[in-house]
């Protein structure tokens, strides 16, 4: 299938600097870049968008494989399996009283500080963004790297 549009960040002017930009700052917070993977790896999954793993999949981190069955696997610590449950929650959002539940949520707390917090809201946010905007225009893997 054919994309209906060139990538909208490319077609807006000025659009795309600031997603990069936000994607920076993102990584400058001290949450581990495996971690902001895996996320990004889970949300994408979510949102059916499985090219992404391919994207990371060639990576050392042979755990990045593993993250559709995050929650049956022991190749996770704490912090990285709270990051997961914060993505998980925030892209699914099935409770629609609280959707990032407080316990989902103060278990990510132990792990991190509230700026990593906010850059791991930010990068589940940012992911969901790109998996929304490739999936309105019929994006392809390739079109976009």
């Amino acid at each position: 299938m054919s994309p209906r549009m060139d990538n909208p960040s490319l077609v807006v002017p000025g659009a795309l600097q600031p997603l990069l930009d936000l994607t920076e700052v993102i990584g400058k917070v001290g949450v581990p870049q495996t971690t902001l993977d895996l996320v990004r790896l889970l949300v994408s999954e979510i949102n059916g968008r499985v090219y992404t793993l391919e994207d990371i999949a060639d990576k050392a981190d042979k755990r990045l494989a593993k993250v559709s069955d995050w929650r049956n696997q022991t190749v996770f610590d704490d912090a990285e399996r709270s990051a997961l449950a914060m993505a998980e929650a925030v892209t699914l959002m099935t409770d629609p009283v609280d959707m990032a539940p407080d316990e989902v949520w103060e278990e990510s707390a132990k792990y991190y500080n509230d700026e990593q917090l906010g850059a791991i809201v930010m990068h589940i946010g940012l992911v969901n963004f790109w998996n929304r905007v490739n999936v309105a225009t019929l994006q392809e893997p390739a079109a976009f790297r």
